[in-house]
């Protein structure tokens, strides 16, 4: 497994992450023996980076983590957030909530310090100066190791930036969501800040394996984002089957083309697929091994201008890029 510095830190981190929030919801019923069977396999198998937070499962998937990981704790990078208030009723990035929530999470995670802390989501009502300063005095007291920002504008990247420094950027990036290509990714590289995309198989979609929304769970969110409504799933397809064929072409799966895609980006994106499943788990690993042409990233680049919907819902999308 490769491994590179995490930005501007002293983090070596393995340039394919496990992201672990399906492990607690969102994604169908939980299996925790599975899912701690997947962190323990990708940690044999190179991966140290883990990610979670504190609204995944209302601290479960905090403990689920920090449980697993203990006896080896000093072969694990672990990530968490702050922000969302419990189930999600608003986002918090006052100063005094930082300090409660960081010593909470230290607590579910059973460990001493957090290798890198990142504030969820900016909240509107608070200058970031006021969050970032308050997440610098974790840090000045070795709570925190480093500071990351989840779904910021290049904006509040930069007015972080100048209070304390910003080690990575954590947003939604895939085939089909492509928002922080211009202004976003030219501010992190600015800043030598590392961007990790999360949701880079595009919520399940661009594995092929969704075929139809009826496969969802009843209390599968996804049920809930614009890019799966009943029309946009039809022409959203049609960007699923252009991948396929690729893959067709590659003698590899759809996920992937998909992560490959993501690699071929840059060696400052540092991607967490989630899983809950080993065999998901290996077949991701595996698209390291994969090499799209100059000629393939063009078709696959210019699938773009298909995609129809939203990535979030109306109230959820008020808060990225924030």
């Amino acid at each position: 497994m490769k491994k590179r510095k995490l930005g501007n830190s002293d983090l070596n981190i393995s340039v394919l992450g496990l992201g672990c929030m399906g492990m607690s919801e969102w994604y169908g019923p939980r299996n925790d023996e599975e899912s701690a069977a997947t962190i323990i396999e990708a940690l044999n198998r190179g991966i140290n980076f883990f990610d979670s937070a504190d609204v995944y499962g209302n601290g479960h998937n905090e403990i689920l983590v920090g449980k697993t990981l203990k006896e080896r704790r000093d072969e694990a990078v672990i990530a968490t957030k702050f922000g969302f208030l419990p189930n999600e009723a608003g986002i918090s990035g006052r100063p005094e909530y930082a300090r409660r929530a960081c010593d909470a999470s230290l607590k579910r995670l059973g460990i001493e310090q957090i290798d890198l802390y990142y504030l969820h989501r900016v909240d509107p009502a608070v200058p970031i100066e006021e969050t970032v300063g308050a997440m610098a005095e974790l840090v000045a007291e070795g709570k925190i190791k480093y500071i990351g920002l989840s779904e910021a504008s290049a904006s509040s990247i930069r007015r972080a930036h100048k209070i304390h420094p910003v080690t990575a950027l954590q947003t939604e990036y895939s085939i089909w969501v492509r928002d922080i290509e211009n202004e976003i990714l030219k501010t992190c590289r600015e800043l030598n800040i590392a961007v990790v995309p999360y949701s880079p198989l595009g919520r399940g979609f661009l594995t092929g394996k969704v075929k139809d929304r009826n496969q969802f769970d009843e209390n599968d969110f996804r049920k809930k984002v614009p890019l799966f409504d009943e029309d946009n799933f039809k022409v959203n397809m049609k960007i699923v089957e252009a991948v396929e064929n690729i893959a067709a072409e590659k003698k590899c799966t759809p996920s992937q083309i998909a992560l490959a895609w993501i690699f071929s980006k840059g060696e400052d994106l540092f991607p967490i697929p989630g899983t809950k499943r080993r065999n998901y788990l290996i077949e991701n690993i595996n698209s390291l091994d994969i090499n799209l042409s100059t000629e393939e990233l063009t078709r696959i680049d210019s699938l773009a201008a298909q995609i129809k919907g939203e990535r979030k819902s109306e109230s959820g999308m008020k808060l990225v890029n924030g």
